[in-house]
């Protein structure tokens, strides 16, 4: 009969209770079925923050109104949040600029609604997410630069309104798939298109339209305020989690 050495795990028992009782940490993305930009969001946020991310059931619909509809109806977000609660994240955010603008200030409110029911701590959108971004930047006139058709570039402009901010200028591209393909220069083009002399600052819409990289060199040469959908749903999901990030190259992130 083998006899084994007395071992007490009293220690390493206190160990794993301290562990498992963790609290909430990291953030969350609902992201809508096509989004495929997850590298841009592990290059804003931290190395040591965790980031899970999900994403909304595939829809066979280009980009529009309804497909923006669709993707932010109650059920879907609830159920994409509750995928997440495992991993117990102290904010969720819905990746979506136009899904969560599609419907105005109520719809904007009913998605983190939605979220909030699926069991996330803490629930944001894109959207809303854009509207704290601007009155922290105290910016009441603003561009707007989107790679959508005009029905849904004009939802934005809507959105935007309602929430008391005027948008002074707008260019859109009029596309409805395959917006992520797009590079740094059409989306600097596009930028400078959308630019006019009384907007305080520039809005790039769409979550997976890269920015990252041209946010920077903007601000610099145009001499104002320029942020995109990643951009501050990143800063707000940040500031949700008590997370403190420094940009200094970015104007969103300095203040």
């Amino acid at each position: 009969m083998s006899h084994f050495p007395s071992l007490s795990l009293r220690d390493l028992s206190a160990q794993v209770e301290l562990e498992t009782n963790k609290g909430p940490d990291g953030i969350g993305l609902i992201a809508p079925y096509d989004f495929v930009l997850d590298q841009e969001y592990w290059e804003w946020i931290p190395a040591n923050v965790p980031l899970y991310i999900t994403r909304t059931p595939f829809l066979d619909e280009r980009v529009g109104i309804g497909m923006a509809a669709r993707v932010s109806e109650d059920e879907v977000l609830a159920a994409a949040a509750r995928e997440l609660v495992i991993a117990n994240p102290a904010v969720t955010a819905f990746a979506c600029t136009s899904g969560s603008y599609v419907h105005g200030l109520v719809g904007e409110e009913r998605c983190r609604q939605a979220i909030l029911a699926g069991g996330a701590q803490q629930a944001l959108t894109t959207s809303g997410a854009l509207l704290e971004a601007l009155t922290a930047l105290a910016v009441r006139r603003i561009a707007v630069a989107t790679p959508y058709n005009a029905s849904t570039t004009t939802r934005l402009v809507d959105f935007l309104g309602e929430a008391g901010f005027g948008v002074v200028s707008c260019a859109f591209l009029g596309l409805e798939s395959d917006i992520f393909r797009l590079t740094p220069d059409t989306v600097n083009r596009l930028v400078r298109a959308a630019d006019c002399a009384d907007a305080e600052a520039i809005f790039i819409s769409c979550t997976n339209l890269r920015t990252r990289e041209v946010i920077s060199t903007l601000e610099h040469e145009l001499g104002k305020t320029v942020i995109s959908a990643n951009q501050v749903t990143v800063w707000s999901a940040l500031k949700a989690a008590n997370i403190s990030v420094d940009l200094p190259d970015q104007r969103l992130f300095a203040i």
